[in-house]
């Protein structure tokens, strides 16, 4: 682990130290997570990746969910390589990026995962330099993380510029999201939340679920939550898994797919609220993800 961390700490200051005029894109890096499964994040995030690609945003989306990693399925794709042939210095990014639906670009995570937490320090060197490389080239990174507190989820959240909970208007799911949102929060981590309410009758049933989590971080986290959007409770989308195609080009007509362009096109028009200042895309991933494996 020392020596991971003084393997980042050397990439990260030949990052700062770098002195030439250049204005780089900096990817966004976007954490979607979700307090329980079965709430539809995955769908979701394919979805809405999709969406932000069709608004002519550059978009690579990183399949993150361990031991569930699933967006190749929703796809109907199977990839030839995954995370795990990046991280043994067996592939390069370019090679074990995918095209999927749309020719959208995206990382299958495979058993790599579990790898990507014990690198031996030419491995992190290697993957570092790997991500960095394709950065530049996106404006979103966004990663489809396993549901729950697991440790490798928290890091990628707390790595990340900007987590999007999925929840539902279950009771169980609402008491999960509000569970991650706090556990995030002690871990002094500033990650910026919104929430998606997903498998809603209507927009009225979508902020009553809303309200009910941003109330309770207002007064006991002091921090506040926006709704993203929500997305209709829509039998598309489950017509749409088992064709296994993504619903918004299955179904671009139903409520699902409008809603997810909706939120696409909001959140773009949204911008972002970091400080003057702040490191964020990739650089601040990796500055973030020294500090917590320190």
């Amino acid at each position: 682990m020392n020596d991971q961390a003084e393997s980042l700490r050397q990439l990260v200051s030949s990052m700062e130290q770098q002195d030439t005029p250049r204005t780089p894109r900096s990817a966004r890096i976007i954490t979607v997570s979700s307090g329980k499964g079965g709430v539809g994040k995955s769908n979701f995030t394919l979805n809405f990746a999709l969406a932000l690609q069709a608004l002519n945003k550059k978009v690579l989306l990183f399949d993150a969910d361990i031991g569930m990693a699933n967006i190749d399925v929703l796809m109907g794709v199977r990839p030839r390589y995954n995370l795990y042939h990046l991280l043994k210095g067996e592939r390069s990014i370019q090679e074990i990026m995918e095209n999927g639906t749309n020719s959208l670009p995206f990382i299958a995570g495979g058993s790599g995962l579990t790898e990507l937490f014990s690198l031996s320090e030419s491995d992190l060197n290697y993957f570092t330099s790997q991500i960095e490389s394709v950065s530049d080239e996106m404006d979103y990174i966004i990663f489809d993380t396993g549901a729950g507190l697991s440790k490798e989820t928290l890091k990628f959240i707390t790595a990340a510029d900007e987590c999007l909970v999925v929840t539902t208007p279950e009771p169980t799911s609402i008491t999960d999201a509000y569970a991650l949102i706090k556990v995030v929060g002690g871990m002094e981590a500033a990650v910026p939340f919104q929430l998606m309410i997903n498998r809603v009758e209507n927009e009225k049933e979508a902020r009553q679920v809303a309200d009910k989590i941003s109330l309770v971080a207002r007064k006991f986290l002091n921090i506040e939550i926006p709704m993203l959007g929500f997305m209709s409770d829509d039998a598309h989308v489950v017509q749409a898994v088992k064709k296994q195609v993504p619903f918004s080009i299955a179904y671009p007509n139903c409520y699902a797919s409008r809603d997810v362009e909706r939120i696409a096109a909001g959140y773009i028009a949204g911008g972002t609220t970091q400080d003057a200042g702040a490191l964020t895309g990739i650089k601040g991933f990796l500055h973030k993800w020294l500090k917590r494996t320190k």
